[in-house]
């Protein structure tokens, strides 16, 4: 193995442990719903949704990058350059995630001054994390640009992948930056918000996690380069295009103009359009080779994904970003089960395929005759589609008792939260919870104990001999 790809196993190994974190948050945010005394004054409900939500950003980032950092030098034919650094900066990483964390759990908030933004909490909604870490955070991401771009630059050698790939950095890298201004008018400060939230998650990564399933679907099946490349391309073109312009659905009611009503709430809609059309011509494509692969599970989660992405951040997203829909359905529990399953089946899925298809090559794993990755990948999956209907159940009810009807008032805020569907929404929440968590632990297992079982025969068998 390469140096980075070592690295690249260190950093799937912390993406896997703040997913169980993120897990563990989010069961405790459930509950609440179902339990509105819990700790409280203790670890309040607020503190729970803040780490459940940026160990959600934080874990995708750290498998993205360890993604790339495994299959750079594999599309290059060399070491990445100054990996050194990224070794370092890796560490820095872990540590500054574990300090936030602390914090976060134990300090919780502090007084509206600048030491409080600088080490306890930013508290703008998504980017929390207190200043020191966020420009942590960008010491990072430009230390794994330069890595890329200079490894690309010394091989003398580009791919289509890797062009994208590069231009992808400099949005990447360049979007997080909305998370320093201090705004004080709150139209303009949402405005600037809402490019680094929407953007930064739902473009950039668009095209990072394109690349990924890129040379990921190369390897797994087969796929022709020419294949990936052309979709890429596409990818592109269509977050160009629908991203920015998809973006509008954000400013329905903070002040923009009325045209980014119909612009945004219709080209939204179709940014996950390439990356469903990359693995189905690649899954088509290699079923006229009668390709037979051999990591079921990597193929699984790589369908996930598609699919995943097309279903949660295309269907659910369109169906309540209209803006005669969202007029009715913004913030309510309808929005975060459009959450929930955009970001598992965008992105959350991918890693998992990605971290199978590493596994696979590390561990010298023949096949995967285990039970294990069935159940995780069903519990996983079960438990996050019964998430996204309780939530939907509550959202809808929201939306009809609390908005349309109820005017949006303090009363009609606590009769939708009285309805029996909103609460039996809740419950579901918790119970399905509880499956993904089972699911996570499974996986976990499964994780560990790849090609670790076959070794293990194999010796007993050489000793008996």
């Amino acid at each position: 193995m390469y140096r980075s790809q070592r690295l690249a196993l260190r950093y799937f190994a912390a993406a896997i442990t703040l997913f169980g974190v993120m897990t563990a948050a989010g069961l405790l945010s459930a509950l609440y719903y179902v339990d509105s005394s819990l700790l409280y004054n203790v670890f309040d409900f607020q503190m729970a949704k803040i780490l459940h939500i940026n160990t959600l950003v934080i874990w995708l980032l750290m498998g993205f990058i360890g993604a790339v950092y495994w299959f750079l030098p594999r599309e290059l034919g060399r070491e990445v350059v100054g990996i050194w650094l990224a070794e370092v900066l890796f560490w820095i990483f872990c540590a500054a995630v574990a300090v936030v964390a602390v914090v976060f759990i134990f300090v919780q908030y502090g007084s509206s001054d600048q030491f409080s933004m600088w080490f306890i909490n930013q508290g703008r909604k998504y980017v929390e994390a207190p200043r020191w870490a966020a420009v942590g955070i960008v010491a990072v991401v430009l230390t794994f640009v330069y890595n890329v771009t200079a490894t690309a630059w010394r091989a003398r050698r580009m791919t289509g992948i890797l062009w994208v790939l590069i231009l992808d950095l400099v949005p990447l890298s360049v979007l997080y930056l909305d998370a320093f201004p201090q705004i004080t008018n709150m139209s303009h400060d949402l405005y600037w918000w809402w490019w680094l939230v929407h953007m930064w998650v739902e473009g950039t990564w668009e095209v990072l996690i394109g690349c990924l399933m890129a040379w990921s679907l190369m390897e797994l099946m087969g796929t022709s380069r020419r294949i990936v490349e052309a979709w890429l391309y596409i990818e592109v073109m269509m977050v160009l295009g629908t991203g920015i312009l998809g973006l509008g659905h954000h400013y329905f009611w903070i002040g923009t103009p009325q045209y980014w009503l119909g612009i945004g709430g219709f080209f939204s809609a179709l940014e996950p359009l390439p990356l469903l059309g990359m693995v189905v011509h690649a899954v088509y494509d290699a079923g006229t080779h009668h390709m037979k692969t051999t990591n079921r599970p990597a193929f699984y989660w790589v369908l996930a994904e598609a699919f995943g992405n097309f279903i949660g951040a295309g269907v659910w997203g369109f169906m309540m970003t209209l803006p005669q829909i969202n007029l009715y359905s913004h913030g309510t529990q309808w929005t975060v089960s459009h959450g929930h399953f955009a970001f598992w089946g965008a992105y959350g899925c991918g890693v998992i395929a990605i971290i199978y298809l590493v596994l696979q090559q590390t561990r010298k794993a023949q096949n995967f005759d285990s039970r294990a990755w069935k159940w995780s990948f069903a519990l996983l999956n079960l438990g996050l589609v019964g998430m996204v209907g309780g939530l939907l159940v509550a959202g809808i009810t929201q939306a009809i008792y609390e908005r349309a009807q109820g005017g949006s008032t303090l009363q009609a805020f606590v009769v939708a939260s009285e309805n029996q569907w909103f609460q039996s929404g809740m419950y579901a929440r918790v119970i399905f919870g509880l499956l993904f968590a089972i699911g996570y632990l499974v996986l976990v297992y499964d994780l560990l104990v790849i090609g670790k079982r076959a070794a293990v025969a194999q010796r007993t068998q050489e000793a008996s001999a």
